[in-house]
């Protein structure tokens, strides 16, 4: 659900920014006013809404290179609770399911949430058995803390992905 939420927020994300063009000056004062409205890190690990938008913003900057009509993203919960432990194990099993089938070149696979070290550990257990070099040209952008980078990016490199950071 997760999923489909950050879609939709990707998609009014990129309409927004479609809202700007025009041809008269109000336009461009919009345009300006849209762009420099950049939305903070939510506080509440549990406000899926807030995540979601937050998260659909940097995915919209960090697309270049990329030549599927969407990317796949993945928002990793934050809690402890069983139920949330159990939303992760079912993300972790349909994207070790996508791992073993392959994604095609220019795809974009994107993974973050409100714990990064969980989200780090997702990434990690999801790509152990993939395959060496079986995502080429396939982007894998990483949301998440400085402290999380090397190890999903040193997880990532036998794949042959092209592995995006971005700290938040």
């Amino acid at each position: 659900m997760y999923k489909y939420a950050l879609i939709a927020a990707l998609a009014l994300t990129g309409s927004l920014a479609l809202t700007g063009c025009g041809n008269n000056g109000d336009d461009s004062a919009k345009q300006t006013t849209e762009q420099t409205a950049q939305l903070s890190k939510p506080t509440d690990p549990n406000d899926g809404k807030a995540w979601n938008a937050f998260l659909g913003q940097i995915v919209q900057k960090n697309m270049q290179g990329m030549t599927a009509d969407r990317p796949y993203p993945y928002l990793v919960n934050a809690g402890d609770g069983e139920e949330d432990q159990a939303k992760r194990q079912r993300q972790l099993e349909t994207v070790q399911d996508t791992v073993a089938r392959g994604v095609l070149p220019g795809n974009m696979l994107v993974f973050a949430g409100p714990d990064s070290a969980k989200t780090g550990d997702l990434v990690i257990a999801a790509f152990k058995d993939a395959k060496p070099g079986s995502f080429k040209d396939v982007i894998v952008l990483f949301i998440g803390d400085k402290a999380d980078q090397e190890r999903v990016t040193t997880a990532l490199q036998p794949t042959g992905a092209n592995v995006r950071f971005v700290a938040m």
